[in-house]
């Protein structure tokens, strides 16, 4: 198919979300940035997509680190001149163990990828966006329903999925002059390699362990696909999407 002429980066697109995400953009034409940090992993994603026609840049990035990511946007530019959508979906967590077992370079892991990621990528974002033509797009950021509620034994995961929530008010406030649109997508339960898991029990707040129902991963992409299709004057702020009998909704 021909493409529909906007660009979108998505992170951590090496795998689960971010790959499902990456796939939905380019067959509605997006051409996509894919970037994570394997660049194995991201070639493949593009080599899935191959079909859809529609050019793809792979760039493997550390997302915690400023250099990093301004050569990412950099190569954006180059490649492309703008950029119209940026899905912030990298991340990663620490082992779930005692809040009190947790070292100190395990809770800055998850930081750098979670939160620094996702604020050095909006930063860039934000300086191609505005002095584009024309100006303006749309930033939409993975919060997680580690942004609404915690798991037991999730506290580096859970600060900085809340803190997300911050940053992308913060980004849709600082983002009106510049015509950047941001919203949030809060996921439950995707079926992922990260979620296998939870067919055979997790932890529940009650510290009994119970399996938990999943959902396809191609309902976050579909979600995200209509955030992103909206013109720049309608945003959807937070939409939540979610395995309808996952124990969210309930006394933990």
């Amino acid at each position: 198919m021909s493409g529909n002429g906007k660009i979108a980066m998505i992170t951590g697109a090496g795998s689960g979300i971010g790959r499902s995400v990456a796939l939905a953009m380019m067959k509605e034409g997006y051409s996509v940035v894919l970037a994570g940090r394997r660049q194995e992993a991201l070639d493949e994603t593009a080599s899935l997509g191959a079909s859809y026609g529609v050019p793809t840049l792979a760039v493997s990035t550390d997302l915690s680190h400023p250099d990093d990511v301004q050569r990412l946007f950099a190569k954006t530019k180059e490649r492309f001149g703008r950029l119209d959508v940026l899905f912030n979906n990298a991340g990663t967590n620490a082992p779930p163990i005692n809040l009190e077992e947790i070292t100190f370079e395990q809770w800055q892991t998850v930081l750098g990828a979670n939160l620094t990621a996702a604020f050095l990528c909006t930063q860039e974002a934000f300086k191609l966006m505005k002095d584009q033509s024309p100006r303006g797009g749309r930033i939409i950021n993975n919060g997680s329903i580690s942004a609404q509620t915690p798991r037991p034994n999730s506290a580096p995961y859970t600060a900085t999925k809340h803190a997300i929530t911050g940053l992308t008010k913060s980004t849709s406030l600082d983002g009106r002059k510049y015509d950047i649109a941001c919203g949030q997508i809060d996921i439950g339960n995707a079926a992922t390699n990260m979620t296998q898991k939870m067919s055979s029990g997790v932890l529940q707040a009650n510290l009994t362990v119970a399996p938990e129902p999943t959902m396809d991963v191609s309902n976050v992409a579909n979600a995200v696909i209509f955030m992103a299709s909206l013109p720049l004057d309608a945003n959807v702020s937070t939409l939540t999407v979610m395995a309808t009998k996952m124990p969210l909704v309930g006394r933990g």
